[in-house]
């Protein structure tokens, strides 16, 4: 499978056409940003390694019942995927209090909820990824009532298969961010990806931080972090 023409180059992922008109390939890139692109540096490796987890729990998701937009991997930066449409809002699930909500409710950083709790944001980069309700994205036609109890239920289901997952590499899933979209049948599919840019890791023991927030506070050895993330992974993969 080849790449076509550049359809959209985002913060982290580079999407290209291919020559099936239902398929893309997206290829991670090395650039770093937070606070809405007002940081930026570069984790080097970090698409590699976003790459290949990516994928590794998009596949046990689909194991376990989720659809995604997964199809194979190309190469160790590339993967193939399926054609969607991006529902433009992005789907927080938290387990224990942790940046912003921390920052925004004055809830203390590692507070453990008694269930896990979801937020949505309106995909919007120019207005700062507004957070809003579920009111909110059916009155601004972002998506349908029936969308928004799809993409709720799999948010949970992920959550639970992702919890238990990372329990038993000595990984505590503090939060994550998914996006999904709509398939050419109209179906709803996890999509973009599941990486330490989209998920806050603490090690179970230590509490150590092994994600993007090495990056976002400045707390050293990121490349390292992200390392032993697929380290983890990929051992008990093995």
């Amino acid at each position: 499978m080849e790449k076509k023409s550049m359809l959209y180059e985002g913060k982290a992922k580079r999407v290209y056409e291919t020559e099936h008109p239902d398929q893309y390939i997206v290829s991670y890139k090395d650039d770093a940003t937070a606070f809405n692109g007002l940081k930026k540096g570069t984790i080097e490796g970090k698409g590699v390694i976003n790459n290949q987890m990516s994928n590794l729990m998009m596949q046990l998701l689909e194991r376990k019942g989720v659809p995604t937009h997964f199809i194979e991997e190309l190469s160790e930066r590339d993967t193939l995927v399926k054609k969607v449409s991006i529902v433009p809002l992005e789907v927080i699930v938290r387990n224990l209090a942790a940046g912003s909500f921390s920052a925004r409710y004055g809830v203390a950083e590692g507070t453990v909820f008694d269930e896990p709790t979801l937020e949505f944001s309106y995909k919007n980069d120019e207005l700062g990824d507004p957070l809003l309700n579920d009111r909110h994205a059916i009155a601004m036609k972002l998506a349908t009532r029936e969308d928004i109890e799809q993409i709720s239920e799999l948010a949970f289901q992920i959550n639970q298969i992702m919890k238990e997952f990372f329990q038993t590499i000595g990984i505590t899933l503090v939060d994550f961010k998914l996006e999904f979209g709509r398939t050419a049948d109209g179906s709803i599919v996890l999509a973009d990806e599941i990486s330490p840019d989209t998920c806050r890791f603490w090690d179970s023991k230590t509490g150590e931080r092994l994600d993007k927030d090495r990056f976002r506070r400045d707390l050293g050895n990121v490349e390292g972090a992200y390392q032993e993330m697929i380290r983890r992974i990929t051992s008990a993969e093995a």
